[in-house]
């Protein structure tokens, strides 16, 4: 969930899968974060992705996104003392010269076919916008004072019921005495509190996968949003809580699964028709969906490598010190300005999960610069059909 990843917007200039998670599931159908929201939104959207694997080209901001993501990745590739300002502001302009240099076509994504001769620089701007989140970031935190064992964590594992998840990480940090930390970056703003739901449906679906991995609830979940300034949301889940979360995951891929059988994966209108790369083919829009091609290997029926196999992400693969064993973050001094300069560029009723139980779960602390902790329970989330817990 989030931004697509380096590779995937490289692999959109021959074809078209900007998310990770639907590039994976070419291997074998598998629940994920991103898809079973996607489903609980709206199952027809669902398919478009995850069946027909139609394209979306990224727009600005999810590409913005991708750039920070990598820089991020990388900056914890390297030796600690080197985790600068500066050195993300090279890494800044390296990681976007690689993504140019393999689909030069992505230029056109931030800079318009046409624009008045006058007008600022949208290459300039945007690519001074990725700078600026970076500087949000190590206002929030000191890489130097961070070490993670896993970026870009590749998360594949099956429940006891046998429904596959799926998933990437984009930070993992092991502790002493093995305590876990994820880590999520968005390069938005902060949800309100109606929209946190989701949020921690992500981060749930990842520490239940780490519990069927390593044996071990994470002791914390953190989201770290470097948008509007920065803000953070941080979470502690039990194994109870977890393990009723796995049975709404188990939901949802059962309905998954009849929508498949039946072929029908309806629409289901909502504020996000707005922004669907789809609606065009939306019946709920007058559009007509492409004749449903089937999921052979949802069904058994068409040969996929065994699950689990999937190689993990090129970075991060090699264990460092774990978080909690280095000095505290200084403070006091800003870092320095990040971005400001680009480098140049080549020229009705749809089959959902029923309704499920809604725990009373601790809400999640809400920081920013300046800002105490604060805010209710987590809401649940509505869907066609009943509440889904968050």
């Amino acid at each position: 969930m989030g931004s697509p990843s380096l590779a995937s917007v490289n692999e959109q200039a021959a074809g078209p899968v900007t998310d990770p998670e639907v590039a994976a599931e070419r291997r074998r159908p598998a629940l994920s974060p991103s898809r079973a929201a996607d489903f609980k939104q709206c199952p027809l959207l669902y398919r478009f992705r995850a069946v027909d694997r139609l394209p979306e080209p990224p727009g600005s901001a999810a590409l913005r996104g991708t750039l920070v993501h990598a820089v991020l990745e990388r900056l914890f590739d390297l030796p600690a003392p080197e985790r600068l300002p500066g050195t993300a502001r090279v890494l800044l302009g390296r990681v976007w010269a690689e993504l140019v240099a393999a689909a030069p076509e992505l230029v056109e994504v931030v800079v318009p076919a046409q624009r008045a001769p006058e007008a600022p620089d949208p290459l300039a701007e945007w690519f001074a916008s990725a700078g600026a989140l970076l500087e949000v970031y190590f206002g929030m935190e000191d890489p130097r004072a961070v070490e993670s064992e896993e970026r870009e964590l590749l998360v594949e594992t099956e429940l006891a019921s046998g429904v596959p998840l799926r998933g990437y990480l984009d930070r993992l940090d092991v502790g002493a005495g093995g305590a876990l930390r994820i880590v999520d970056y968005k390069t938005g703003a902060a949800p309100r509190e109606s929209g946190e739901g989701r949020a921690l449906f992500q981060m749930k679906f990842y520490a239940l996968a780490l519990l069927q991995l390593r044996g071990r609830v994470p002791e914390e979940l953190r989201l770290v949003y470097l948008g509007a300034g920065g803000e953070e949301l941080t979470y502690r889940p039990d194994e109870g809580e977890l393990r009723r979360f796995e049975r709404i995951l188990e939901a949802i891929w059962a309905a998954v699964q009849e929508a498949d059988r039946t072929g029908e994966f309806l629409p289901s209108t909502g504020p996000g028709c707005g922004w669907c790369a789809h609606k065009a083919l939306c019946p709920a829009w007058g559009g007509t969906p492409p004749p449903y091609p089937g999921w052979p290997e949802l069904r058994g029926t068409a040969p996929t490598a065994p699950f689990g196999t999937t190689p993990t992400a090129p970075f991060g693969t090699t264990p460092t010190a774990p978080f909690g064993t280095t000095p505290a973050a200084p403070g006091g001094t800003a870092p320095a300005a990040l971005g400001a300069t680009a480098p140049a560029a080549p020229g009705s009723t749809a089959p959902t999960a029923p309704s499920g139980t809604t725990a009373d779960n601790p809400a999640p602390d809400r920081t920013a610069p300046g800002r105490a902790a604060s805010g209710p329970p987590p809401r649940p989330v509505p869907v066609a059909g009943g509440m889904i817990e968050p």
